[in-house]
């Protein structure tokens, strides 16, 4: 008798991920998967179609599914941010057969495989003195709070609940920036007036687009004008994603970092302070003492600033509740399939609830 299935997918607009995934004694396993370029497709329901049609012999088809979206869900439909699609989990379920499938928004999602990660998916950067996350939802634990920095700054809360995690999206990283220092102060000024901004988000600075910006506010300075980075700020500001002369700018201030260019340095030295902050001032809002975690694209990319004390002083640095941040545990998601594994655990919490979940 073949294995009990679950179908866990990762939807952006560029690409997406459909695996199926079986359960052992060592946890969930990926035993398929394919990778589908999202615009040669016309919807989700004839991309999933293909991929059940085409699942290799002696594999049970799944009858629960989780499929993470790059968009807001609300209510069991969804919209892509960068496809003209819409979908629903009604017309979904109808279209494959499956008996339960599960929109959720592809940051929130996390929140479902934060208790189940194991120790090559994620890093400890402070072992907290107070509780730690649960092993399993419903046991007694505190709320768990994720952000993380990519293209733009996700935030999400969790909640354990009866069976699985209450995942909460977020919009936190739309709040207003809140400079700490002079600097922060002086790159604030800059980028409302070069950006044309009436209000600068905490997103706009803490992430890789924001890396981006302070570094380019740092080659602004007369003094380097003749830096190495000049050529490929322009271009990463001038040119479109998709030109072949566009430069990622925020990979090679990174690269320029370790390779101890003093001013990409003192780049990442901002950010990691700024990300730092905004990930303590997470920490208090949902009092996270279930744990908090630091994903996003970038995690793993600069995971040596994240153990760094340019990030964790700025988070720990809360004043009065400087006791608190210090008594969690703190980790970063390293595993840069930890989106789709993520579904998968929603996919068998629905499975083991019969498809009703508190």
């Amino acid at each position: 008798m073949a294995a009990k299935t679950f179908l866990a997918g990762d939807l952006g607009g560029t690409k997406t991920l459909l695996a199926l995934y079986s359960e052992s004694e060592e946890g969930l396993n990926k035993i398929h998967s394919h990778r589908y370029v999202s615009a040669e497709w016309s919807d989700l329901e004839s991309m999933l179609g293909d991929f059940l049609k085409t699942l290799p012999q002696g594999l049970s088809k799944p009858e629960t599914s989780c499929i993470a979206v790059a968009g807001p869900v609300q209510n069991g439909t969804a919209k892509l941010t960068n496809l003209p699609w819409s979908m629903s989990e009604a017309s979904l379920c109808k279209a494959t057969g499956l008996q339960r499938l599960e929109l959720v928004n592809d940051f929130a999602v996390l929140i479902h495989g934060l208790p189940h990660f194991s120790a090559s998916q994620q890093v400890v950067l402070q072992t907290g003195s107070g509780r730690d996350a649960p092993a399993a939802a419903g046991q007694d634990g505190g709320a768990v709070a994720i952000l993380g920095a990519g293209t733009g700054l996700g935030m999400a809360r969790g909640l354990p609940a009866a069976r699985g995690w209450q995942a909460l999206p977020s919009e936190g990283g739309h709040r207003e920036f809140a400079a700490r220092t002079e600097d922060e102060w002086h790159l604030a000024q800059w980028m409302r007036s070069t950006l044309d901004l009436d209000r600068l988000s905490i997103e706009r600075v803490v992430s890789g687009t924001g890396l981006g910006h302070v570094m380019c506010w740092l080659l602004s300075a007369q003094e380097h004008s003749d830096h190495p980075l000049q050529g490929k700020a322009k271009a990463w500001t001038t040119l479109p994603a998709e030109h072949p002369d566009h430069e990622d700018l925020p990979a090679h201030t990174s690269r320029a970092a370790a390779s101890g260019d003093p001013l990409a340095q003192a780049a990442m030295t901002l950010w990691l302070g700024a990300y730092g902050s905004a990930a303590g001032d997470l920490a208090l809002q949902e009092l996270c003492t279930g744990g908090l975690w630091i994903g996003g694209g970038t995690a793993e990319k600069v995971i040596d600033g994240l153990r760094s004390s340019q990030f964790l002083e700025p988070l720990r640095r809360k004043g009065r509740f400087r006791p608190l941040i210090e008594s969690l545990t703190i980790r970063a998601v390293t595993d840069q399939e930890a989106g789709l594994f993520s579904a998968a655990c929603r996919a068998r919490d629905l499975a083991e609830s019969g498809g009703t979940l508190a």
